[in-house]
Formats: C-alpha cells, structure tokens, sequence
C-alpha cells in the first residue's frame, strides 16, 4: 500500500498541525506504511493534511481517478478565530468553504471526539477519530535542561507555563492576568510570538504583562520548556486537541485546563484541575467585577494555582497524568491508520 501524504503549505504552516503531520509520518513509519510527500494519483489513498486551494484540486482529481480521499479536520471555524491577524474576519466564510472541501473526502480523521461532533456540521462524510498523539522520544531527556532554562529565564519553582504559539484564543488574556494576580509566582509562556502577525490586543496583552510573566519567542530545543515548568495552565477557550496538553501529561506535569467540551476525557481533581467560566449561587455573588466583565473565571485558576503550591499534590496530579498519557503515545496508535487505509482500499 502507498499513500500520497501531501500537506498544503508545508513550509508556511508551523504549530499543532506541524507537529501532527510530523507524528503521522513517523506512526507510517513504525507499522511500514510506505508513502509520499507529493500529491499524486499513483498511490491508493490520497491523504490531504490542509484542505486549502491545492487539495481541493488534487481531491477532484482523485474521485474522478477512483483513489480514496481521507482529509484531515485539523482546521475549523471554530479555532480559526482570535488566532492571528484578519483571522476573526476569515472564521465566517471559512465554514462554507470547509464543508464543501470536507465534502470531497471519503473519509474524514478527527483529532479528537469534539472535533468530530463539530464536523458533523460540516459534510455528510464517514469520519473516525485518531488523536494526533504525542512524540515521547521528543522529549527524551528533558529533565537535563531544568537549570539551564530556569536559569535563562530566572525562574523559581513552582512555575506556570504553557507551550505554544502565543495567541488570545488559547487563553492569553486569563494566563497574564492570572500573572497579576499571582505576584509571587513566575509564570512563563514558551513559544513563537510573531508581532506583525498579531491583532492591536494581542501585543497589548504582552507588554502589559507583569514582571513575573514571562513570553521567550521561540526556543531551541523544547525540552527545556517541559524541564523548567513545574505547573502546565491551558486555559484556552477552543482546541481541536492540543498536543501541548498531551506533551506536558507525557512529561509529568500537572495541568489546569479551562472546563471546555474538547477536554470531557480528562477526570478533574484526578488526571488535571479544571476551571470552570461560569459559577453559580453564593461562588457567582463572590466573583469579582473584573471577572464578570470579562466574561472569565480568572479567580478559579488563581485557586487552582494556589493548589498546586503543594509539591506532593503537584507530584500526584502529574502521574496521574503520565499514566494518561500513555494511550496516546504514538505507538499506541499508530496501527489505526493502517486498518484505516486498508478499509478504504
């Protein structure tokens, strides 16, 4: 069996999808699943990774050739917004265009159980769900780089991080002002920041910060990100996955993640602390008016953060969150894409 692996805008395109389409080629990789990196029809499946303008091309061209068409759903509506410059303005004439370009597929893959209920609103097309996964022998050794990156960016456990690129929609408003609210403890975001590409509210958000938070830009090696964390803050408000998330519980660490429907699969209090946006009762009357008018919970990650103080609960939270992790490494799943192609051909 081949598979014409192509990935739109391979040289553009850096982040969470980067990081999936570099898994599947490693999973093909392990259960010798030969393929190319070029779209082409002498293949038996084509799998298209981006469905921009030269996908929808190519899939045309493969129905009409007889080759199956698998699309990968890592972009909707939904999370292309509050990402970069102009993407709000985009998000809207996006979904009409995603439905018909999903709708060119015989298969679709989900990241996640979320991601697929979200693109059953998109195209009648049979969809199956593999986790992007996460790449355990990436982080092979990062323990050795805890004083060398606390030292760089003079930092004091317990810290907060978080992995990524640095954008509003994954929480950025709640991870600074958290900051404010937390003055004794350092609190760090590894990740590219990109100026010219952000909105006026984005680079305001970042040199508003506190002293005690900290943006690096992009890093070296990203190992050093998970040895100098101690307490992994995703409070991000739309996420098809997040392998971030899945590398952070992978390394051991703790996590609070804001209680949204992507992150149902995580057992609050067990593999992560969860906070909630909306409280009610007595919990609603006692928020503050900077939380209400935002519309947030930052007080309940300000509580989630006071917990983790504890380096034995922190201990705990983070193995249980190791052993989590360990269905999505990328050995685990790696066979679903054979049996998954074999299905189609």
């Amino acid at each position: 069996m081949k598979v014409s692996h192509y990935f739109e805008f391979e040289d553009q395109v850096t982040g969470g999808i980067a990081a999936s389409v570099d898994h599947q080629r490693k999973m093909f990789d392990r259960v010798g699943i030969e393929y190319t990196t070029e779209p082409t029809l002498d293949a038996d499946v084509l799998h298209l990774n981006v469905m921009g303008p030269r996908s929808v091309w190519h899939a045309r061209r493969a129905r009409k050739a007889g080759v199956p068409v698998v699309a990968h759903t890592h972009v909707t509506a939904e999370d292309f917004g509050d990402s970069f410059r102009f993407t709000n303005a985009l998000a809207r004439p996006l979904k009409p265009y995603l439905r018909r370009a999903y709708g060119l597929a015989d298969r679709l893959i989900c990241p996640s159980e979320y991601n697929r209920d979200l693109i059953e609103g998109y195209a009648d097309v049979p969809t199956t769900v593999v986790s992007n996964g996460v790449d355990r022998e990436k982080l092979a050794g990062f323990e050795s780089l805890e004083t060398e990156y606390r030292e760089r960016y003079d930092l004091d456990p317990p810290t907060v991080f978080l992995v990524g690129h640095v954008i509003k929609r994954k929480g950025l408003e709640t991870f600074v002002e958290t900051a404010h609210r937390t003055p004794d403890v350092d609190f760090v975001w590894f990740g590219p920041i990109d100026r010219s590409l952000k909105g006026r509210e984005t680079t305001r958000l970042i040199d508003e910060a506190p002293a005690n938070c900290t943006f690096t830009g992009f890093v070296d090696d990203i190992r050093g990100a998970y040895a100098a964390g101690d307490v992994f803050c995703f409070p991000t408000h739309e996420e098809n996955e997040g392998i971030a998330l899945l590398e952070a519980m992978a390394a051991g660490k703790p996590v609070v993640v804001r209680d949204i429907e992507t992150f149902s699969w995580l057992a609050d209090g067990e593999d992560c602390l969860k906070v909630g946006d909306e409280r009610s009762g007595e919990e609603a009357a006692e928020r503050d008016d900077d939380d209400r008018a935002r519309g947030d919970n930052v007080t309940g990650f300000v509580d989630a953060i006071d917990e983790l103080r504890d380096a034995d609960r922190r201990a705990e939270l983070g193995a249980n969150a190791a052993e989590r992790s360990e269905a999505f490494s990328l050995d685990a799943i790696a066979d679903r894409y054979r049996s998954l192609y074999a299905d189609l051909v």
